[in-house]
């Protein structure tokens, strides 16, 4: 018999952590997306026009805003990349997750890609993340934001979740942020409450199981999957830990509670070292998140077809992307493709896992035309450290504010294209014009 539960319980349930230790109120939170040593230069230039902020207790890459002249979408730091804002529980499931430096992730629900962008942060360059979204329209917003945060290493790809064409076994780690309900937005989106409930959250919870079932296919021995709703409902929640226990045979691989929120106790008993984020307490949306770890003994499914690894495409060597304001040393390892006249930049990853037959695409530098490859103007991760004659270097924010509401700078260069610095920070790439260097991204 299907159990059914209120939005809110009735109870008041035992809490983990102290409320004294976490916010009370809903401030802005965001990302810093950068190399670790830019950090304070992002900060400095945030805090050049007007904004303040500090440090969230839970990791060294988040900030939670204390002062917002203007909305924080519309600062340079924002536009430039340098910056994701995301609800602060939202950043728990890849730091739950908690991939090593160097390593493959899967995100099988990815979009809009404030997970998948924060796991491409902590694998950092030499690693991988891949994207999953079925949704074609949400695939492009997933796309589009791994461009602007510049995360080279990573690639995207558009399948149901519940049958990704992949090895099984492949995956050493996976998150997997399902559909849900959404019962812990309700302060953002009070009419949650009235759409999901009974039962309409059926279907629901059954695509979630089918994810789950899923992600442990696709697990190697001993790999982890976190499995994360912003949900309240115990259907989704604990419910859905007690089946992948039972049905699937995954262990739960206790999570440490996070500094600066304060957590519910589970709902129910066998869910114990799972999360569920009280939402009032800590300033942030109702959260539950939970990691599973398959048993280094499981057999891994045998599959029925063949898989061979490779790629049709035209590789470019990556000579071709020298040019001004361009390192292409600093590109990760792996190759350049040609498709449908982009530059699309292939990790090694991939090229050695993925099939042969899989449809995915890697990241997106520029136009290919004769052989030649137009880097789009926001590469700054390739852009080089700033010398004298590479690039300009502003040390306020209004010139670049100007630059890139129309206006143009006088330069005396021979160059077509010169770098854009604030402080040394790298930011993009301006086009040269006779002696004027101006923003374009045509």
């Amino acid at each position: 018999m299907t159990r059914k539960y209120a939005a809110k319980p009735v109870r008041s349930p035992k809490r983990t952590g102290t409320a004294e230790s976490a916010p009370q109120s809903s401030a802005r939170s965001f990302r810093l997306v950068c190399k670790p040593d830019q950090r304070p230069l992002v900060e400095d230039l945030l805090r050049a026009q007007g904004y303040d902020f500090e440090p969230e207790p839970f990791s060294e890459w988040c900030r939670r805003l204390t002062v917002e002249p203007r909305p924080l979408g519309s600062s340079l730091a924002a536009f430039f990349g340098l910056i994701y804002i995301q609800d602060r529980s939202s950043m728990l499931p890849p730091l739950a997750l908690n991939p090593v430096a160097g390593s493959a992730v899967l995100d099988m629900c990815a979009s809009p890609g404030s997970k998948t962008g924060f796991l491409g942060q902590l694998v950092g360059p030499d690693g991988f993340v891949m994207g999953n979204e079925p949704n074609h329209a949400r695939l492009a917003t997933l796309r589009q934001n791994l461009f602007t945060l510049n995360l080279l290493h990573s690639a995207t790809c558009s399948y149901g979740g519940e049958a990704l064409p992949l090895p099984s076994g492949m995956w050493q780690q996976i998150q997997l942020d399902p559909p849900c309900s959404g019962w812990g937005t309700v302060e953002r989106h009070p009419d949650v409450l009235k759409l999901w409930q009974g039962d309409k959250v059926k279907p629901l919870v059954g695509i979630q199981r089918k994810l789950l079932e899923e992600a442990e296919r696709l697990l190697a021995p001993g790999g982890r999957v976190v499995f994360s709703t912003c949900t309240t409902n115990v259907q989704e929640n604990e419910e859905q830990v007690l089946w992948a226990k039972e049905t699937l045979g995954l262990e739960v691989d206790p999570i440490t509670p996070f500094a600066g929120f304060t957590f519910e106790a589970p709902y129910l008993a066998g869910c114990e070292g799972t999360l569920r984020v009280d939402s009032e307490a800590s300033g942030a949306q109702g959260f539950y998140i939970a990691a599973f770890r398959k048993p280094a003994t499981a057999p891994v499914r045998d599959d029925e077809q063949v898989y061979e690894t490779g790629l049709a495409a035209d590789i470019l060597p990556r000579h071709h992307l020298t040019m001004p304001g361009v390192d292409p040393d600093l590109l990760p390892e792996g190759e350049i493709a040609v498709v449908n006249e982009q530059a699309i930049f292939l990790q090694q990853f991939a090229l050695d896992h993925f099939p042969r037959q899989f449809r995915w695409r890697g990241f997106s530098l520029g136009k290919a035309a004769a052989g030649e490859v137009r880097p789009s103007p926001r590469l700054r991760t390739l852009m080089p450290d700033y010398a004298e004659g590479n690039g300009i270097n502003m040390d306020e924010p209004a010139p670049i504010q100007a630059l890139l509401t129309g206006q143009s700078l006088t330069v005396d260069t021979t160059e077509k294209e010169l770098g854009l610095y604030f402080r040394g920070l790298p930011l993009g790439r301006l086009r040269v014009k006779g002696k004027r260097a101006l923003w374009s991204e045509k």
